[in-house]
């Protein structure tokens, strides 16, 4: 058995456009909300293990999706606090936990299956999903040893060049041990520009305590879409067709 976690509370300023003040995993691509799409993608779960933190116009996310479990971000200080504050709904539970998000309704079954897979089968504490894509995407990089095991990620800001041209990338979505993660969810700290606890900072606490943390490339192209833009819904509609019409 796994739960997961879908980050969804996001109001998306850069979507907000012709007056339209849904929250971002509402806004529709091809006629659904891209909440749809990662929910169908997560349907080999028991829709009582996936638990949805919601935020802004949170009314609009649960008039359609109100059967599944949810927790409440407010006020919303970061993706770090946003997994948090499901931690009552989420309760004694000490297994496998998928983090993912709501506005990224392109990532596949088979790549979700894939990275909960490899946590088991490699024994992680933490397991990250990684994927290739040529375009421009900013983006973590991830860096390996010479053998190819997880050496960490730097930020697409912090890249040398060199960096910059690595081609895996760090897509955000993440299989953690429960217990583990909550408890290093509880050491994070909000020293940045932005006031915010980053899940991106979980990783290496889990790594500085012992655990082991791996990668999973599982991946590639249009799947890493998450969607920010109006650009992005547009591609991301696009990516739907071709799918459909495939």
């Amino acid at each position: 058995m796994y739960k997961a976690i879908v980050l969804a509370a996001g109001k998306g300023t850069r979507l907000q456009t012709e007056g339209i003040s849904l929250p971002k995993v509402m806004r529709e691509a091809n006629g659904k909300p891209l909440l749809h799409y990662v929910l169908s993608n997560l349907d080999f779960l028991d829709p009582q293990d996936i638990v949805l933190v919601v935020g802004y116009h949170r009314e609009d996310v649960l008039k359609v999706f109100g059967s599944y479990p949810h927790a409440v971000q407010e006020p919303q200080l970061g993706t770090g606090h946003a997994v948090a504050v499901a931690s009552p709904v989420v309760g004694s539970y000490d297994g496998p936990i998928l983090i993912c998000y709501g506005d990224m309704p392109l990532l596949r079954r088979s790549t979700y299956e894939s990275l909960l897979e490899t946590h088991v089968r490699e024994g992680n504490v933490c397991t990250l999903l990684t994927g290739t894509c040529d375009w421009d995407l900013p983006y973590g990089r991830i860096l390996r040893d010479e053998k190819g095991g997880f050496q960490g990620v730097v930020e697409d800001r912090d890249c040398t060049p060199e960096q910059k041209a690595i081609r895996e990338l760090n897509v955000g979505v993440y299989v953690f041990d429960s217990k583990k993660m909550f408890a290093a969810l509880g050491q994070l700290k909000n020293n940045n520009a932005q006031k915010e606890y980053y899940l991106t900072d979980v990783p290496a606490i889990l790594q500085r305590e012992g655990g082991r943390v791996g990668a999973c490339c599982a991946c590639s192209g249009a799947e890493l879409i998450g969607v920010n833009t109006v650009e992005q819904l547009r591609m991301v509609e696009e990516e739907l067709t071709r799918q459909k019409n495939a």
